[in-house]
């Protein structure tokens, strides 16, 4: 077995902190429960107010920078928050990060241009980016590997809600009060969460400098940053085969190889290459890769055919969403006590998996005639199949390596899922434009229409745009059960170290 496959816990040493209270244990979830939440509703709460937001700052040709700055920011943050949190410890760093959103948010929230607010939203996005990978790590801290993960996969769970309430949330207040104070509203919550955690949780501190691996994080960061640009603008600002995107994946591809390079000799590197020797990590990288494309890739084209072939409204289509979101809050709660009750995992993935591959098959049959019901059941299986590997992902990875790695093994999860999405919506949104060019070649049909324009079509021309759609969109999920099969031959590969009972041992200095 690889050292980095190791989990026995060490024996407490006399620079280790106090064991917590459970009541300071619930306020320390709580509150980074409630950080994390906002995190993500800022990835999907902006989309109903970008045309408000046109009408008053103006900018139109540079909307899509409103979103893409976050994630750009909040990609390349992520892997740096889990280093740097093993090294100077979790809770500064977490109130570096809270202190980068908040403030990002006030910015965005007093933004006169669309410049400014780009500007506003890349900063909220460099400390967003930290706090998801920031409240696995917590969870790592305070609770025993047993114990961890129904959190952690309800803390997955999170972001499946954002993507359901966000866009509602912010039309409400678009609506009810101004496009400002769905930024401004995180200051007040951020504030009062950030303090019971700083209250909850204690500091650490370090017994010998450490030294910052920083050509490393370059190397990364431009990888990343690349990837994120190429994914998020490829086929729409530019084509795929243009200069531009040629140029970014050349840079990706030099990026990447130069941090390989400089990881190998790198006193303290920002991701230590010795971990993937570890079979664990190793193949939960896979499939936190594999699950990132399966459900970003399935669920942004949901929306497409629910308002499109079926001619639902965007708030109707948002709530037809919440079989899935229920489905992984279920399967995370039955993973969580099955992993705390046996201390193993490996089941759980594997059944997810399997499961998974029939979510897609059935899914692939979704016609313009589907019942509601029997959607919704689609959805709900979809969810129950995730939620199975949401919370074993990170769990089994913090069970395997040193403590003294668990922010950047933790962070590394989050790196390839956030990986897997971005390659996954770009390469099937690809995908289904090419179906779609195809499918209306010869016709003097637009098929980028949305529930108003359809209403006003004749019924005939309805239901041809509706077939069109399926046709374009249904090749993702028979991509997705192909997916699903890629990640059952990891999970029976996957070796199983049980889950320790005991509090998690000391970093180790």
């Amino acid at each position: 077995m690889s050292s980095t496959d190791s989990a026995a816990p060490a024996a407490p040493d006399p620079h280790s902190a106090p064991a917590e209270p459970a009541i300071n244990i619930r306020l320390v979830i709580a509150s980074v429960a409630t950080l994390l939440l906002l995190a993500a509703l800022d990835q999907t709460i902006v989309s109903t107010a970008l045309p408000t937001i046109v009408a008053d700052l103006g900018g139109l040709d540079h909307l899509s920078w409103v979103v893409t700055a976050y994630i750009l920011a909040s990609t390349v943050a992520a892997p740096l928050y889990g280093k740097l949190g093993d090294l100077y410890g979790r809770r500064v760093m977490v109130f570096v990060s809270v202190g980068l959103f908040l403030f990002g948010s006030l910015l965005c929230g007093i933004s006169t241009s669309m410049l400014f607010l780009i500007i506003a939203r890349a900063v909220q996005g460099l400390g967003g980016g930290g706090l998801f990978v920031l409240a696995l790590s917590v969870v790592g801290d305070v609770l025993s590997a047993k114990d961890r993960g129904k959190v952690q996969g309800m803390f997955a769970a999170v972001f499946s809600v954002s993507s359901m309430v966000g866009p509602l949330i912010g039309g409400w207040f678009v609506e009810n009060t101004s496009w400002h104070w769905i930024f401004l509203i995180n200051v007040p919550l951020g504030i009062l969460a950030v303090l019971g955690f700083a209250f909850s949780f204690p500091a650490h501190t370090a017994t010998h400098k450490h030294k910052i691996d920083w050509s490393g994080a370059a190397m990364l960061s431009v990888t990343l940053a690349s990837l994120t640009l190429l994914t998020a603008l490829g086929g729409t600002t530019f084509e795929w085969l243009s200069l531009q995107a040629l140029g970014l994946g050349a840079l990706v591809i030099a990026a990447g190889a130069l941090f390989l390079a400089i990881e190998r000799r790198a006193a303290e590197p920002i991701l230590p290459l010795e971990l993937f020797k570890g079979n664990v990590f190793r193949n939960t990288s896979l499939l936190s890769f594999l699950t990132g494309a399966m459900m970003f890739g399935a669920v942004t084209f949901l929306p497409i055919y629910l308002q499109v072939s079926r001619g639902v409204s965007p708030m109707i289509s948002g709530l037809l969403m919440a079989p899935m979101t229920l489905g992984i809050i279920a399967a995370t709660t039955v993973a969580g006590r099955y992993m705390r009750i046996t201390g193993r995992y490996r089941l759980l993935t594997l059944v997810g998996m399997a499961l998974l591959i029939v979510a897609g098959v059935l899914m692939a049959q979704i016609a313009v005639d589907t019942q509601i019901w029997v959607f919704s059941g689609m959805l709900l299986l979809f969810g129950f199949s995730l939620g199975l590997s949401f919370p074993v992902l990170t769990t089994a990875v913090q069970n395997a390596v040193p403590r003294k790695v668990l922010g950047t093994a933790t962070a590394s999860g989050v790196m390839f899922r956030q990986i897997g999405a971005s390659i996954a919506v770009a390469l099937f949104g690809a995908l289904m434009a090419s179906r779609l060019a195809t499918n209306f070649e010869g016709l003097e049909i637009n098929p980028e229409v949305g529930p108003q324009q359809l209403a006003r079509m004749p019924a005939e021309m309805r239901e041809m745009i509706a077939v069109h759609v399926v046709d374009a969109i249904t090749p993702i999920y028979w991509i997705v059960a192909a997916l699903a099969v890629v990640g059952v031959l990891a999970a029976l590969t996957l070796r199983e170290i049980p889950l320790s009972g005991h509090e998690p041992a000391p970093v180790a200095e």
